[in-house]
Parts: structure tokens; sequence; C-alpha cells
């Protein structure tokens, strides 16, 4: 039995609260299960060097874990002096499937940062940062919006993502952290609207994978990852 009675295909409960930070352009409060991340959108009327005279702006990320985000107290990342190789790979996948779905030259000359801070931890991290920062980015384009700072909102197409797995010879959809600590394969989906992939992570475990189960963990992922964006669009209006 998986965690929450759930079949094969099934994702956890997943719950989007928006607008959870008073002070951040937009915000959002995204659970999967037992994993809640806490994500902000900030905006800044600057964009990076790279990005000067391009005409256009950008969208980046921040990730990072709470000290007691797992089982045991894990030190800040900011007291040992750097981020880790895994927090440095997280954020940048953020910052690309968000720059994916957003057309940088319609949002001019600023930068949008989302901080995702995982409060607690049960697998699928990353995936659930991404899925809640859409709604945190919408959310601040459309306080910028209102005050008139941007005539009109950038094209935006939506993107959500889910982890997808072989566990114990049974293709598997989000991961929590007993089956993705355990399972034969780990793969991460990010999509946008319309099954357009953004990124595929993936990796055998334990032995190997075929074309076929490859295939049938893209099928239930892209599923998942279409009703997630459903949730999206409810949460937003």
């Amino acid at each position: 039995m998986r965690s929450f009675n759930r079949g094969y295909f099934d994702t956890r409960p997943v719950t989007l609260t928006p607008s959870i930070n008073k002070h951040a352009e937009g915000s959002c409060l995204v659970e999967f299960g037992d994993t809640r991340v806490h994500v902000t959108a900030s905006v800044e009327e600057r964009v990076p060097p790279h990005v000067l005279g391009t005409g256009g702006g950008w969208v980046t990320a921040e990730y990072g874990m709470l000290p007691r985000a797992t089982h045991d107290r894990s030190r800040r990342e900011a007291a040992q002096g750097k981020q880790g190789g895994r927090t440095l790979e997280i954020q940048r996948l953020i910052g690309r499937a968000l720059r994916a779905s957003i057309d940088l030259k319609t949002l001019g000359q600023r930068t949008v940062t989302l901080d995702c801070d995982v409060l607690q931890a049960d697998g699928g991290t990353r995936t659930a940062s991404i899925t809640g920062a859409y709604v945190a980015l919408v959310l601040a384009l459309r306080k910028l919006k209102a005050k008139g700072t941007l005539s009109q909102l950038p094209k935006l197409t939506h993107v959500a993502a889910i982890s997808v797995g072989v566990v114990k010879g049974q293709v598997s959809v989000d991961l929590d952290y007993v089956e993705d600590s355990g399972g034969e394969v780990d793969l991460n989906i990010v999509a946008l609207e319309g099954d357009r992939l953004v990124e595929v992570q993936g990796t055998a475990e334990h032995g190997s994978f075929d074309r076929a189960q490859l295939n049938a963990m893209l099928d239930a992922g892209l599923a998942a990852t279409t009703r997630l964006i459903a949730l999206q669009k409810q949460v937003l209006g």
C-alpha cells in the first residue's frame, strides 16, 4: 500500500495556498503530501549583466532546506559558507523551468527571483517547488500590472513538475521519501501545458530500465502534470 492509500499513478494530496506571505509580490505554500515548500516571488527593477541590452527580463530561483526539514537536523548552508552541489543543481532546475514558462522579452528590464524554502521534506521537493513557483510568479506579475508597473502581463504558459519512478517493478507517480530512496528508477519530469517537456532527469538506482518503462514513466508523469496544471488554474482563477 502506498502512502495516503493511493494508486500507482496517483499523486499524494496536493494543496496550493496562494498569497501566503504578505510582504512578497507573490507567494504560495505548496504541499505534496507531507512535503511542504514556502515559495515567494520578489521583483527587482534591474537585470543581471548577461541580460543587459537584450530589452528583456530574467527569472531565477534560490532553493534551500530548513534545518529540521528532514529527520535529522542539517546545518544551514550559510553557516557552512557555501551552497552544496545538490542545492545549486535544484535551484538551476527551478530557474530553467520558470523561464520556459514566460516570454522574457515582454517582462521588461526586471528580475523575478523565486525563493523556495523547504519547510518539511518527504520526497519531491524540487517538483513541488516548481509547481508552486509558477503560482507565485503569476501572482507577482498580476500585482505589478495592478500597480501600473506592467502595462500588460507577459505571455505565460503553465509549468508543473512531478517525480516518477519504478518501485518494486511498478511504475509509480509522485514518490515519497521511502519510495525514492528504495526504488529502482528515479525520474523527474518538468512539462509545460500541452505536454511540452522542459526537462527530464532520470537515473536507474539499481540495475537499468528499458524503453518501454521509460515511455510508461513519461506517459504517467505527463498525465500527472496535466492534473497539477488544472489545480494551478483553479487556484489562480
